[in-house]
């Protein structure tokens, strides 16, 4: 199974692609989609919508996981997040591609075992479980693979919230 793992933002999408058989993780491709600061937010959705569509049509997952939104201090931030989510999922969604959802409680359990885990413990567990030379950078990259982590943890047992086309 590919997993397109993605930690959602506006300024920077982490995204991960992990394959998962037999219980055993084999990394593909990580890394960020990126935004400027102080450029229109509709075209930094419209950047983020081409990007992942490109990595959707090169990578062809069977699913993608995405974080579910957690913010407590900055609304403002929070709502482009929460566009920029919207956008990623949109693009999954018009390319038929089953989209699962995690909260970072979830994340956090699948991956270290302990749901109150620092990021710090999260980094190394992903480094560990993947087998990579380095903490992937930025911090949403390994977060995007934490979420790839968690479904192939999870695809076990689907009681999980699962959006399917449109």
């Amino acid at each position: 199974m590919i997993i397109l793992g993605i930690d959602p933002g506006i300024a920077i999408v982490g995204f991960g692609v992990i394959n998962y058989e037999a219980g055993r993780f084999r990394v593909v491709d990580y890394g960020a989609i990126t935004t400027k600061a102080g450029e229109k937010l509709s075209d930094r959705l419209r950047s983020i919508y081409e990007d992942m569509n490109v990595l959707i049509e090169r990578y062809k997952p069977d699913v993608c996981a995405i974080e579910e939104l957690f913010f407590n201090t900055n609304v403002t931030t929070g709502i482009a997040v929460a566009h920029g989510r919207g956008v990623i999922m949109l693009a999954a969604t018009t390319q038929n591609l089953p989209i699962y959802e995690y909260t970072p409680l979830q994340v956090k359990q699948a991956v270290t075992g302990y749901g109150r885990a620092d990021k710090a413990q999260i980094q190394r567990m992903v480094k560990s479980l993947l087998n990579l030379p380095k903490v992937p950078k930025p911090d949403d990259v390994s977060d995007a693979l934490a979420v790839a982590i968690c479904h192939a943890h999870n695809s076990g047992y689907q009681k999980l919230t699962k959006t399917e086309g449109v």
